[in-house]
């Protein structure tokens, strides 16, 4: 049903999280990254902004032509909705669940995400880029922390779209130079959905997927870092 065009990133991870607790039968395109796979011309008529995640959903609701979709949030919403699953039905609920979700999509990948690249990737080590994003990590995870103080999950009672969209990167927290320990609440968080059957699942599928992971080679860093407009 779902075409699911995957590597092992947060991002990736994200939809692999959603299909397994779901049920949802996919197949995985896997689209490497470091060989530049995520510019070949078909992929980019599915995902214009030449990123993974994105699907192919074969057998939308109601039927008709298949529908493509790319950015993890937006997937993960859509199918939410078509499953009716990860997602409150009440209108309080939803806002809660869709805030959660944009805040992890408009803040702690993106902050995370220049954590890893200047921290890891970067040829020159910049120490004001690695401590502003350090501490910018360091705030976000403190909001998660605090909001997870009296509820089991992002959103209330419930595993939600927002969990699936922020526990990759939580995944990552010893290269964001962060100790959970440091954040009781999240912690505590981070091992209940670490234990879940379907997340023990999409991780495995990484290792099929890229089971030689090696360290990014120079060749590899030009391919994912070296973009312009063309």
């Amino acid at each position: 049903m779902i075409d699911l065009y995957y590597w092992p990133t947060p991002n990736g991870h994200k939809i692999t999280l959603f299909v397994e607790e779901a049920g949802l039968p996919y197949t995985i395109k896997p689209v490497n990254i470091g060989k530049g796979e995520q510019f070949d011309p078909a992929f980019l008529e599915i995902a214009p902004n030449n990123r993974m995640p994105a699907i192919v959903d074969r057998q939308p609701v109601g039927g008709g032509e298949p529908i493509a979709l790319f950015e993890s949030g937006a997937i993960l919403l859509y199918l939410a909705e078509k499953t009716d699953r990860f997602i409150a039905g009440d209108l309080h609920g939803r806002a809660e669940v869709l805030q959660w979700l944009f805040w992890q999509m408009g803040g702690l990948g993106p902050m995370a995400g220049q954590n890893h690249h200047f921290s890891g990737y970067a040829p020159e080590k910049i120490p004001y880029a690695i401590d502003r994003y350090v501490r910018e990590t360091a705030r976000l995870y403190g909001v998660m922390d605090r909001r997870l103080a009296d509820r089991p999950f992002l959103a209330g009672e419930a595993y939600s779209i927002a969990d699936m969209a922020s526990y990759p990167w939580i995944v990552q927290h010893e290269r964001q130079d962060q100790d959970l320990n440091d954040f009781p609440n999240l912690k505590r968080w981070y091992d209940a959905i670490a234990q879940r059957p379907a997340t023990v699942r999409a991780y495995a599928l990484a290792e099929t997927v890229n089971p030689n992971a090696k360290p990014m080679s120079e060749e590899e860093r030009t391919i994912l870092f070296g973009q312009g407009a063309r």
